[in-house]
């Protein structure tokens, strides 16, 4: 299929000259999502002219077995077929240096590889490092990098250094401060990329195009309009190979502190002064995240509720247990499903409840974001048997089917005065002729650019952090005080605490 962003003035301009080093190159991370979204972008032609990579770990590879070994992954999980030409093309860029975070020497070895690919190609690249590693390998692997020389100071204009880091961003705001501090020792703050993915898909990017480039929906953007907003991120998968990491943090930390949030704060934010100003935008999603009301312990335990899956059936297959799921505790006290009310006290958004929740082995994957507009008054309709009007929503599908909807009323044929609502919608591949790209193909592409819009502040961090620090003493330190760990079946909706969370406003959860 022909590219569309190709051709005219939504043509999309390439990076400059860049060499991107990622650590942890034989971990799961780069081969299931790293090098297939760095494939799929040289097949749309969106890489830099000049473009390598060097796949950096501990494992001794020569660049032959390297390209090989990554080339089973990206005919398994990239979202196109491997074109062969497209493939040797952007296979010829690509290297591999053994490197151990913890070893200077291996540094300076890395330093000169890197050289010598640009003298080779007559380019002064960019050096973007990618940190696919655990986060107590940050701080080694920056310093390092930065003893080596090869961290430039963003002022020097020599060449642009930056620093992308993966999540988990610490698991406490303590613990997030220290990662900021150690990060920040080696980098400067503007250098660094810190990736959430979710902010990557194109529903959630397109939250500020609807609101601020339709005329209808943002005077209607504040609480003398909207009644609830409801934010859902569900998956219907366990824990698989990631127990024992999981069992240690959690859904609130593993998905609430960051994916969630984010989109919150992404939808709720005021006007910036502009969408091509990346601080301009992250500042505004900071004070979204410092409006919303803390938690007093005591009100953790009405505000929240926590529960871990039991055993039962996902898509008519049983499935065991959180408690037994290999590797995690058999007497385990982890929640996998959380819900939550917050409210947001400034002056758009006071009084509108914001209920989010987030679960596993629950009965469909969906992530979703429901805004439930007041309804209308129904005086007009008395005496013609329509009991209620329904609510408009306007419905934000974030995955796995990208999309809008907006929920109406609406007369269905018939000679009889009825109403009923009906959905317009849309969804992406319908509607754009193409396809999504991977999330992790819009983050790396704006990283090279060095458009820090989608990724994560320093502030950012800490704020959300902040936020689940009550959550997290009243359901550790204060356990007495918290709402209990209730247990739903795997295949329901969670636990029946979840729905009770809504119904002192008069509210639902919108059925998934």
């Amino acid at each position: 299929m022909e590219n569309p962003f190709s051709e005219g003035e939504n043509r999309v301009i390439r990076p400059p000259a860049t060499a991107l080093v990622i650590f942890g190159a034989t971990g799961d991370l780069t081969k299931r999502k790293l090098i297939p979204a760095l494939y799929n972008l040289a097949h749309d032609d969106y890489l830099p002219s000049c473009f390598v990579v060097i796949g950096a770990a501990r494992t001794k590879l020569t660049d032959e077995q390297f390209r090989n070994d990554v080339l089973a992954s990206v005919k398994e999980h990239s979202r196109r077929p491997v074109d062969e030409k497209v493939w040797a093309r952007f296979a010829a860029n690509m290297y591999y240096q053994p490197v151990d975070g913890s070893v200077a020497d291996d540094f300076a070895k890395l330093r000169n590889r890197l050289t010598q690919l640009g003298q080779e190609r007559s380019e002064n690249l960019n050096y973007l490092y990618y940190l696919s590693v655990a986060p107590e390998h940050f701080g080694p692997i920056a310093a390092n990098l930065k003893h080596a020389g090869l961290v430039e100071e963003p002022s020097s204009g020599t060449r642009r250094t930056s620093l992308i880091i993966e999540k988990p961003f610490g698991h406490d705001l303590e613990s997030a401060r220290t990662l900021n501090a150690i990060v920040r020792g080696s980098f400067a703050e503007e250098q660094i990329f810190r990736i959430d993915h979710y902010l990557g898909k194109e529903t959630v990017q397109n939250i500020l195009v609807l609101r601020f480039s339709n005329g209808v929906f943002e005077p209607l953007w504040n609480h003398n309009h909207i009644d609830n907003i409801q934010i859902s991120v569900c998956e219907n998968i366990g824990v698989g190979s990631r127990a024992s990491y999981f069992d240690n943090s959690g859904i609130l930390r593993d998905i609430v502190q960051n994916h969630l949030l984010q989109m919150l704060s992404l939808l709720c934010i005021e006007p910036p002064l502009s969408l091509s100003d990346a601080n301009s935008i992250r500042d505004e999603k900071v004070k979204v995240l410092r409006a919303i009301k803390r938690f007093s312990l005591e009100e953790v335990a009405t505000s929240t509720a926590r529960a871990q899956y039991s055993s039962g059936f996902i898509d008519g297959q049983p499935v065991p247990g959180y408690r037994g799921e290999k590797g995690v505790r058999p007497d385990s006290e982890t929640e996998t499903y959380v819900a939550m009310r917050l409210e947001i006290d400034n002056w758009r958004w006071v009084g509108v409840p914001i209920y989010v929740r987030a679960g596993k082995r629950l009965p469909r994957r969906i992530t979703e974001i429901t805004i439930y507009f007041k309804k209308a008054p129904s005086s007009i309709f008395r005496g013609r048997q329509i009991q209620d009007l329904e609510q408009n929503a306007l419905v934000i599908q974030v995955q796995p089917d990208e999309g809008i909807a907006f929920r109406i009323n609406a007369k269905p044929p018939g000679p009889r005065l009825r109403v009923r609502p009906v959905d317009l919608d849309f969804e992406y591949g319908d509607s754009f002729a193409v396809p999504s790209a991977e999330a992790y193909e819009r983050l790396i592409l704006d990283s090279m650019k060095g458009d820090a819009t989608l990724f994560i502040r320093d502030d950012e961090i800490e704020e959300a952090w902040d936020l689940l620090t009550p959550v997290m003493r009243a359901w550790g330190e204060d356990g007495t005080i918290a709402p209990p760990l209730y247990h739903y079946e795997a295949g329901s909706w969670g636990p029946s605490a979840a729905a009770q969370l809504l119904r002192p406003r008069g509210h639902r959860w919108r059925r998934l």
